[in-house]
């Protein structure tokens, strides 16, 4: 069952602290694109 679609990390934003739960393909989105509140990079170590 499990792929890596219903994996689920929590991001922290480094720069607003806005703090979301997230699947694979949002945390792939995050880190191309940033943090959807603030607009700041995203590195790996912002999920936990």
């Amino acid at each position: 069952m499990g792929g890596d679609e219903s994996t689920e990390y929590t991001f922290v934003c480094p720069e607003c602290g806005e703090s979301l739960d997230v699947n694979a393909s949002m945390r792939d989105a995050l880190l191309d694109r940033g943090c959807v509140i603030c607009g700041a990079s995203v590195s790996p170590s912002a999920f936990a």
